[in-house]
């Protein structure tokens, strides 16, 4: 009787995930035309960066101003008020305030966002205020910005490293958040710079 060998079935020598593999879970083979390696490739990088260290104080609602607001305005009291409600009409008004003046510059381009997390905090922003963000205005160093680092949203300072690359900074002493270093082959895009915030109390 003559044996063969089957060179088909069995395990091969080398097969199985690799000794070090940062993927810690099962994989699966797929062939992929050659041209789209690079972009699969930076999209595997981008997934591992995120499992390593992920961005828990994204903002996750976005919204837009109304549309041409109807114009309405509050009286703007001095800071020499005295005790008791005044008057509207009383001397220490010093004029009338319209919020959506205050706030937005540029109708068009702006829209708010909820603050999620406290990596902000020193800045004056916390968990639930809104941000307001305006896409017109060019950001420069030490700017809150709202950006996009591989797919996702973040508030932080702009700041710059030694070498002139943007770094991303939290405001908060705590330690508990790190600067986010933008390096080669991470997506990063400023999508606007944060001009003020709002909340409400109760």
């Amino acid at each position: 009787m003559t044996t063969r060998s089957n060179t088909h079935g069995g395990r091969r020598v080398g097969a199985g995930r690799k000794k070090g593999s940062v993927i810690k879970e099962p994989t699966t083979v797929m062939r992929i035309p050659k041209s789209q390696k690079p972009a699969i490739t930076d999209f595997l990088a981008a997934y591992r960066r995120r499992q390593s260290s992920p961005l828990h104080d994204q903002p996750m609602v976005f919204e837009r101003p109304l549309v041409a607001p109807a114009k309405r305005s509050w009286p703007l009291f001095s800071s020499k008020v005295a005790a008791g409600f005044p008057s509207p009409a009383d001397e220490h008004v010093e004029k009338r305030l319209d919020p959506n003046e205050f706030l937005i510059d540029d109708e068009e381009a702006t829209f708010f966002v909820t603050i999620q997390g406290y990596s902000m905090i020193d800045s004056g922003l916390l968990p639930g205020d809104k941000a307001v963000v305006d896409r017109a205005k060019n950001a420069s160093i030490g700017d809150i910005v709202l950006a996009v680092v591989d797919g996702e949203f973040t508030i932080k300072l702009l700041a710059k490293t030694q070498q002139g690359g943007p770094r991303l900074l939290p405001s908060n002493q705590s330690g508990e958040y790190k600067p986010i270093e933008i390096k080669d082959g991470m997506q990063f895009e400023i999508w606007g710079v944060v001009t003020g915030s709002f909340r409400r109390f109760k």
